[in-house]
Formats: structure tokens, sequence, C-alpha cells
């Protein structure tokens, strides 16, 4: 079974989110969308709720499993504790591929068995990541 990760915060799940899972499941037998915990980072929902969250809002895909779990620490480590042979990351502009090619190039050197994928983020919202949808919903809440 080809299993990938799609990890990231998912702070607030955004279309683009999830035409990439899409993307993923027609690449993957399964897809694992593993949600960071990240205590550095301040978020505007709890992994719990994120990951209840995007279990209410994914598609029942026929032609593949996709699994919400939540992680902390290094990407790398859980991949390999979930026994996937991916990982699969979105791109919506040049910016991002900067950002994921120094990452896909550290994670290279600590799993080199591990391939790396980039789907670029078809969705019209793909232009507005999930930090600027949450900064536009805390401003508009803020007014009311």
């Amino acid at each position: 079974m080809r299993k990938a990760i799609y990890p990231g915060s998912f702070d607030p799940i955004t279309n683009g989110h999830l035409d990439i899972i899409a993307r993923g499941c027609t690449l993957f037998d399964e897809v694992v969308v593993a949600v960071l915990n990240n205590p550095d980072k301040s978020s505007m929902f709890t992994v719990e709720e994120r990951c209840e969250m995007l279990r209410e809002v994914l598609p029942q895909a026929s032609n593949c499993r996709i699994e919400v779990d939540s992680f902390q620490g290094l990407l790398v480590d859980y991949a390999k504790k979930k026994k996937a042979i991916a990982i699969v990351r979105g791109i919506r502009a040049i910016s991002d591929y900067e950002y994921e090619l120094q990452m896909a190039l550290m994670n290279r050197r600590l799993a080199p068995e591990l391939a790396r994928t980039f789907p670029r983020d078809w969705s019209s919202r793909s232009s507005i990541s999930a930090g600027r949808s949450k900064g536009s919903s805390r401003r508009s809440s803020s007014r009311g």
C-alpha cells in the first residue's frame, strides 16, 4: 500500500488543503492528514478541534483511504512511524516552492527513502494561505 503524509497546521482548513488531499488520493492508496502540534505557535483552534473539523469536511474517497491524525516533533520520524513512502506538500506560489525546497532538502538528509511531491493547488482560493484567512477572520470578528 502506497501511503503518503500530508502535514500542516490546518488552522483553519482551506479549500486549498482539500484540493491537495484530493489530488494526493490520485497518487497514493492512503493519505494521512497530519495536524502538527506545535506548542510554540499560537493557533486559532486546538489540535483536537482541527482534527475534528478535518474529519467533518473530508469527503469519503473511494479511491484511497484518508486518515486524520496529529503529530509533534520531526516530520520524518512521524512518516517513518506511519510507514509512509512520501510527503505531500501543496504549493501556491514561488515563495512556497522556495520554502518547501529547503524543507525537502533537510528532510532528504534525514530520510532519503521518503519521496516528496508538491502538487500545485488549483483551487479558486489557491493564493490565500491559512494564515491570511485566520488574520482576516480575526479582524472581521474584532469589528463585529
